[in-house]
């Protein structure tokens, strides 16, 4: 499989991770739909690229959205062959602990929505997609479709404050395999990454200086990951045909601590 001629959908594609991979696949000569709420990246790519480029609002966790959206895509570009989820929230609080001044345990609302959007909304997408995928026909080696899936190392490396989003990405790490298993009859591939420490708009909510700390931790590089090497690792994936039921870790060797 190759991103040249390939037609990719990309959920949080306006932004950090999605953006960059949004670019790469253009950059490479794929036909992209970008998914998401808010419409940052769309004006600037549009200009280059528009008449490969579709942008779509829609909410992962809805299913009319999402099935309205991929039959758009396929009315525009033909099919859908690859997927890449990136579209979550990472939300930050204790099982027990302060919560907007207050002390209590977990907001639960909070933990349903986190698993909602990181969780359910990747798998949403996931089934609608696969769904449409298995009408596509087979490449030469018999591939019909590929999806991504974003994870975190905090599904291994969950840190104090991290309960809800480590629980999410959890959900997406452990989801891997079975659903390439389902999927293995059709020539789907499933694969997830797992990053580590990027600068991604949630990142650069923190002053430099946090930031260089944060990234200070990775042995090596000892830096913040780039978005545009989270896209690389996503072509990487796309152009091998072996690689399939797994969660690559894309962190620099960083094993989070307790805090």
């Amino acid at each position: 499989m190759h991103l040249r001629n390939s037609n990719v959908l990309i959920t949080g594609g306006a932004s950090g991770l999605g953006e960059a991979t949004a670019r790469l696949a253009l950059h490479h000569g794929a036909k992209v739909c970008i998914i998401d709420l808010h419409e940052l990246a769309k004006k600037t790519i549009e200009h280059k690229f528009h008449d490969r480029f579709l942008s779509l609002l829609a909410d992962v966790t809805v299913p009319k959205d999402i099935e309205t959206a991929i039959g758009k895509m396929i009315e525009v570009f033909g099919s859908v062959d690859v997927v890449v989820n990136c579209a979550g929230i990472a939300p930050v609080g204790k099982t027990v602990g302060k919560f907007e001044g207050e002390y209590g345990p977990h907001d639960l609302a909070l933990f349903e929505k986190t698993v909602k959007i990181n969780l359910v909304g990747s798998f949403n997408v996931a089934r609608l997609a696969a769904f449409a995928m298995e009408r596509n026909q087979p490449n030469e080696v018999g591939e019909r479709g590929l999806i991504i899936n974003t994870a975190s190392i905090a599904a291994y490396d969950g840190q104090m404050g991290q309960v809800a989003y480590a629980a999410s990405k959890g959900g997406v790490a452990s989801m891997t395999l079975p659903m390439a298993r389902d999927l293995s009859r059709a020539g789907i591939r499933v694969m997830t990454i797992a990053p580590g420490l990027f600068e991604t708009p949630m990142m650069a909510g923190l002053p430099q200086e946090a930031q260089g700390s944060l990234g200070e931790q990775v042995p090596f590089p000892p830096r913040l990951g780039k978005p545009a090497e989270y896209a690389q690792l996503v072509k990487s994936i796309v152009e091998n045909p072996m690689l399939n039921g797994e969660v690559i870790r894309l962190d620099g060797a960083l094993r989070m601590g307790p805090r």
